[in-house]
């Protein structure tokens, strides 16, 4: 007995869709918030990684020289003597080597108080350290800075860190750290005179080469490692947003697999029809996975759609790269088709009787 075709099974399974419609519509808006929760969480790990690469191009350094025993330049500040530098900058190996001194402050402002200070030279050429692709002018002396627009100060108004007044003279854009904290790119001295009360000392020293040998108690950090080093405070929260994104990979799923397990329930008799009928179990289970397919790529369109809607709501950046958003409905089928398992082996246990009043 021929059995029922393939084109056959999937407009049944078509039919199914649009009989439970209302059905349907939830479980989609379900997965594909779900969905979207996923790929706003990826943005948020993407965004930890780009911060870093814009803060690390806009220092502009090659490498970093620290005092032994740190984990890099950014977020275990040792001081050590300014004059440091003009040691560093005669090692053979060594192109340039300019002072830094970095880490977290606290300015006058109730609305982004927490912010990331970078001190650099001024007035020199080349000085590693300077912002690059500032709007309004670069920094000529103390008393200046040049800042992020995510916080949300302009060119010409003024603030304090400390003791030290400073009027912006420039902005950047998307050069935050550690999260959303926005880079503060200020003169050398006032940076020394806000940490270490004017104190000729600095935090690291950012060169361009890799030095044949170093002075003794200094050791170099590669750029690579200093952007670990300036990763590592979110390493935690990496690891707990990783985890959250698989647990709501799980719940797409059990969406999904609910949907087609009910389904699968609801169809019993249809499908003792289609194998009495001499239809394969291949073309059955191909007819059933359709609709996991179907309710997948659908609600990974939606989730796309509500993600970007719901980005603008979180304080911190969101970033989508084109592949995370083109790889999702590859990864929403794969979960759709995973979950439809138990589905899937329900109607191949199917009594083809069924179809002839048997239980």
């Amino acid at each position: 007995m021929a059995g029922v075709s393939l084109g056959f099974l999937w407009l049944a399974g078509i039919r199914d869709l649009q009989w439970r419609r209302r059905r349907f519509v939830i479980a989609v808006f379900g997965t594909a918030l779900v969905f979207a929760l996923t790929i706003l969480l990826s943005g948020f790990l993407e965004s930890f990684s780009l911060e870093v690469n814009r803060t690390l191009s806009s220092v502009g350094a090659q490498g970093y020289v620290v005092p032994e025993g740190r984990k890099g330049p950014f977020t275990s500040p040792l001081p050590f003597a300014a004059d440091t530098v003009d040691r560093v900058a005669q090692v053979p190996g060594i192109r340039r080597a300019d002072p830094l001194i970095s880490l977290l402050q606290v300015i006058d402002r109730d609305e982004e108080p927490d912010i990331y200070m970078i001190g650099h030279r001024v007035g020199e050429r080349g000085a590693l350290g300077v912002p690059r692709h500032a709007a309004g002018q670069a920094i000529s002396g103390p008393g200046e800075a040049v800042v992020d627009t995510a916080l949300g100060i302009d060119i010409g108004e003024s603030f304090r860190i400390g003791e030290v007044a400073l009027k912006v003279v420039g902005t950047v854009s998307g050069q935050t750290v550690l999260g959303g904290r926005p880079n503060v790119y200020l003169a050398l001295q006032d940076a020394q005179a806000i940490v270490f009360r004017g104190l000729p000392a600095v935090t690291s020293i950012a060169v361009l080469g890799v030095p044949e040998s170093l002075p003794p108690g200094l050791v170099y950090v590669s750029r690579d490692a200093a952007g670990d080093d300036l990763r590592r405070p979110l390493a935690d929260v990496t690891k707990s947003i990783g985890l959250f994104r698989m647990l709501l990979w799980i719940v797409a799923g059990a969406i999904v697999g609910s949907v087609v397990y009910l389904s699968a329930i609801e169809r019993v008799r249809d499908f003792a029809v289609f194998k009495a009928t001499g239809t394969s179990t291949r073309d059955l289970l191909a007819a059933l996975a359709m609709q996991a397919i179907v309710l997948s790529l659908v609600a990974s369109i939606v989730a796309v759609a509500l993600a970007y809607l719901l980005a603008p709501l979180f304080p911190a950046e969101v970033s989508f790269p084109a592949p995370l958003v083109a790889f999702l409905p590859i990864v929403a089928v794969a979960v759709g088709l995973l979950a439809s398992i138990a589905g899937l082996r329900r109607a191949v246990s199917v009594d083809p009787a069924l179809a002839f009043g048997g239980r």
